[in-house]
């Protein structure tokens, strides 16, 4: 199943290809450093990372941006709002949050996958007021309630 994203190429990315789906089952495409000259992050840092890219969702849907598994693994760079999230409406440059939490400063170069973004459906709720709720077996069971495994 497809879904078009229109898409706005910013001057500083330019040179820079589009997001993309880097093997046929993917099911986030890889979003790229837009910076003009390379961002250095100390560990327990964060830095807003540009893409140069301004895009329109189809109706009905967000981009959910998050981390790159590589880079939190290898260097602790994760997205301290993961998922962020880019609404239907949004017109601006999209950019990316980046968390040093590793033990050594990061360096951003131009090009650089920094996060990978899911388009998703959305699912809009209508609150409906009760004056109860009905039981369930964990009924006000919470963190941890349901077991260790």
């Amino acid at each position: 199943m497809t879904a078009t994203i229109r898409v706005t190429r910013l001057p500083h990315a330019q040179d820079l290809p589009l997001p993309s789906y880097v093997t046929e089952g993917a099911a986030a495409m890889d979003l790229l450093a837009a910076v003009g000259a390379p961002a250095v992050i100390p560990p327990g840092g964060r830095a807003l990372i540009p893409t140069g890219l301004r895009v329109a969702l189809p109706p009905g849907h967000e981009w959910q941006i998050r981390p790159r598994s590589g880079l939190a693994l290898k260097h602790g760079i994760v997205l301290p709002n993961s998922p962020g999230t880019i609404d239907e409406d949004y017109r601006g440059e999209v950019q990316v949050i980046l968390l040093n939490a590793g033990n050594e400063p990061f360096r951003v170069e131009r090009g650089m996958r920094i996060a990978q973004a899911v388009l998703a459906p959305v699912l809009r709720a209508v609150f409906e007021e009760v004056p109860d709720l009905p039981d369930t077996p964990r009924g006000e069971g919470g963190f941890g309630s349901t077991g260790e495994r």
